[in-house]
């Protein structure tokens, strides 16, 4: 029989759904270019009646949940980063998506701001050092608020980070935003901040282990089973 994460008990106690039905819906909606009435749609013809409204909520309770256990999963990246920040449409203003990946691809971390300068930077490079920790060669394009940031932090180590800007170097995080953009443009922007980080986290960590970057799931476990066993 299996134990579900005690942390998911709070979440589920008000969602009147098998948690197996919960987890498709919400899988299905950040690993692929699908809206929320094509899951109503695709759950009907399952016979099962699910409104476009309460998979949207089920997404909302359970993702930083599934997020925070994949956190213990995750794979380390390499110290070679590459930095770059994309587009998020909120209430239909655009917000910005710190992310970096390593030089194999893999995704080092993301955070998504309201604003993009110097704090909003630094922020990002504090939160992926305590994750991830220091990383040696930081690689970013021409931006003088993210070569700001690495500047504050490297006058406060012994060992400064390499800083590197190289708007050509940095084609493979350029690259990996289309993967994101991908699933989140069904969405049509989204409601408020909040709902975006939550959801674009959950779209972060489907792209994360669809890269083979969570462990000690096994040999031949697929993408599916490893998201699943997050709530395990």
């Amino acid at each position: 029989m299996t134990t579900w994460n005690p942390a998911l008990a709070p979440v589920l106690r008000r969602l009147h759904y098998p948690l197996d039905v919960i987890l498709t819906c919400v899988r299905w909606y950040v690993a692929y270019p699908l809206s929320l009435r094509h899951l109503e749609e695709m759950m009907a013809e399952r016979g099962i009646s699910v409104d476009h409204s309460t998979v949207h909520r089920w997404a909302i309770k359970v993702l930083p949940v599934l997020e925070k256990a994949f956190r213990r999963h995750k794979k380390a990246v390499s110290r070679s980063w590459r930095m770059d920040e994309t587009y998020v449409k909120v209430r239909g203003q655009w917000k910005y998506l710190y992310r970096a990946v390593d030089k194999e691809g893999n995704t080092v971390d993301f955070l998504l701001c309201a604003h993009r300068d110097k704090a909003a930077a630094r922020r990002y490079f504090e939160k992926s050092i305590e994750q991830n920790g220091e990383p040696e060669t930081v690689t970013i394009d021409r931006s003088g608020a993210n070569l700001a940031a690495l500047d504050a932090l490297n006058a406060q180590r012994e060992t400064p980070t390499k800083i590197r800007q190289n708007k050509y170097l940095n084609n493979v995080v350029e690259q990996d935003h289309r993967a994101i953009k991908r699933r989140t443009r069904p969405m049509l922007g989204f409601k408020n901040f909040r709902c975006a980080r939550i959801l674009l986290s959950g779209i972060e960590l489907m792209h994360m282990i669809s890269k083979g970057q969570m462990q000690d799931r096994g040999i031949g476990c697929t993408h599916a089973h490893q998201f699943y066993s997050l709530a395990a």
